[in-house]
């Protein structure tokens, strides 16, 4: 497997969340596990629920040690907001890189 560099792995995971958000029924297609997950990952929270058809996302941010919050946001662009949500962290990429084989996504380059 060919290693990505950090803009490959980033436009990568961009156009599977582009993709992923243009798919219909994101409920259903297995795609609203990675939606969460890059959402638990960049907050670093817990129980988090996203409501495509009201555009809010619930979920748990952490406060103190092992103490949590819940909060709800209402979000206008899930496909812009999400995007936000990407860090460039070598752990990071390496998440991302792990999702990218999750979901059978290679690079072109």
């Amino acid at each position: 497997m060919n290693r990505m560099t950090t803009p490959e792995i980033i436009d990568e995971i961009k156009n599977l969340i582009s993709f992923s958000i243009q798919e219909r029924n994101v409920e259903n297609n297995g795609f609203q596990t990675l939606h969460r997950s890059i959402v638990k990952k960049y907050f670093e929270a817990k129980q988090v629920v996203i409501n495509y058809d009201n555009q809010t996302i619930d979920m748990q941010l952490p406060v103190g040690h092992r103490k949590y919050t819940s909060i709800t946001f209402e979000c206008q662009d899930i496909e812009r907001f999400l995007k936000s949500c990407l860090k460039k962290d070598e752990k990071s990429l390496f998440y991302y890189q792990s999702l990218l084989s999750n979901y059978n996504v290679t690079s072109a380059a």
